[in-house]
């Protein structure tokens, strides 16, 4: 009963903040709940000061949910096949040597240069901490989060190769990254000594490689049996065993569901829903899975906002935050910038775009859920407060602000989509 009551209570405040905010703040949506809930975490985190009891128990209910779980282990394969499932393969395809190596290079690159940008700050701070974390928040902090840029990039309108190119680097950015965190912490907590190079190795291959395989095998499974078929309710369910079962499977097989998901995502949205799926089917399909996804990006981004209740940030956290937010993007800059130049003969861009991809490289509750899961043993309050104050810094001040830098660069393709239109 606990847990029906924590999510009756998670869904009547992401629909409470919803009205709030489509009726007067009139913000994209992820923001607006996100701004409203840190706003009442915040007004509780003052009226528990001043004694009020109904606030210690909102924040026991708080500190009781854990954010790593439910959204690594639960929301996140829904929320990454919904996104793919509405990607065009042809123009990622078009944009694909770009997306790859910023995906993969570019995320190694981020990782370690915000690591060592840290391991010699933070002495600065009094906070000297070992390299290994360092690595470690460079890992969770540098996937964008596409569950943010897909919203926002709608409602700018931005140029389609640009908008394929962000969009596809942040459905694969992540699951890149989570295999390359996950690597770290092995080494963090095992030791360098047993965590040798090709232990390490053989890991990440396993974990991607292995999750991209058994992503094209479940979506190609997908792709057959939807075409074996006519029957929108049989379909549908099959879409959602898919995600169900496929992230439960890569759990077992040891590989990355994120990845398996986003690949099977592109599948069945690309050859299931141009060769496998009647006119009626793909309406019903896309209605379900465009209203999953909305009500789990909002229970999340309220979460996000929830748990500045049960968070201690210093003010000495809170000055390394704003600096890691200037270190964050200086590093998103180059590792974007980097593997663009290389392959500059193929994929030509010029300073207008690089400043969009470094600016839209928005993050969110992946980095968030990566902190979280760190253990007590390790610096775990200085990179959950860090990462928070570039997390809230992201989503609301590059989310509300990447619209206007996209149409001042001359780079949309049309007028801002109204979030607040029914």
């Amino acid at each position: 009963m606990e847990i029906y009551n924590t999510l009756a209570l998670l869904l009547v405040m992401a629909a409470v903040f919803g009205y709030l905010n489509h009726r007067f703040l009139r913000l994209p949506g992820a923001i607006g709940l996100m701004v409203l809930a840190l706003g009442s975490s915040l007004l509780a985190i003052g009226l528990g000061k001043l004694g009020v009891d109904w606030v210690v128990k909102a924040s026991e209910l708080v500190r009781g949910l854990d954010f790593h779980t439910i959204l690594m282990n639960v929301m996140l394969s829904f929320l990454l096949f919904a996104g793919a499932l509405h990607v065009d393969v042809r123009a990622l395809g078009r944009q694909g040597l770009a997306v790859g190596a910023m995906a993969t290079v570019g995320i190694l690159l981020s990782t370690f240069l915000i690591g060592s940008a840290f391991y010699f700050l933070l002495p600065l701070f009094g906070l000297p901490t070992e390299f290994i974390y360092c690595l470690l928040f460079g890992a969770l902090i540098s996937p964008t989060d596409p569950i943010a840029v897909l919203g926002i990039l709608k409602q700018a309108r931005i140029a389609e190769s640009l908008q394929s190119r962000i969009v596809g680097e942040s459905l694969f950015n992540d699951g890149i990254a989570v295999v390359l965190f996950m690597s770290l912490f092995e080494i963090a907590q095992f030791g360098t000594d047993k965590a040798t190079p090709g232990l390490i190795g053989q890991l990440f291959l396993q974990e991607a490689a292995g999750g991209l395989v058994l992503g094209a095998a479940l979506g190609y499974a997908a792709f057959w049996a939807l075409r074996s078929i006519d029957n929108y309710q049989v379909e549908v369910l099959i879409t959602l065993a898919l995600v169900m079962g496929g992230t439960a499977l890569a759990t077992a097989l040891h590989t990355s569901g994120p990845l398996a998901m986003v690949v099977a995502g592109l599948i069945v949205g690309d050859k299931g829903r141009e060769l496998g799926m009647s006119d009626v089917t793909r309406e019903y399909l896309d209605k379900f899975w465009e209203m999953l996804d909305e009500i789990l990006n909002a229970v999340l981004f309220v979460l996000i906002g929830l748990k500045m209740l049960v968070l201690h940030i210093s003010s000495t956290t809170l000055l390394v935050g704003l600096v890691a937010i200037v270190v964050v993007l200086a590093a998103r800059w180059v590792s974007v910038g980097l593997p663009l130049v290389v392959l500059r003969r193929f994929y030509p861009f010029d300073r207008h775009i690089l400043r969009v991809l470094t600016w839209g490289g928005l993050r969110g509750g992946i980095s968030v859920a990566l902190a979280l899961s760190l253990p007590e043993s390790m610096p775990r309050d200085l990179l959950v407060g860090i990462t928070y104050v570039v997390v809230i810094f992201s989503i609301i001040g590059q989310g509300l602000t990447i619209g206007p830098l996209v149409k001042r660069l001359g780079l949309s393709t049309g007028p801002a989509e109204d979030s607040s239109a029914h």
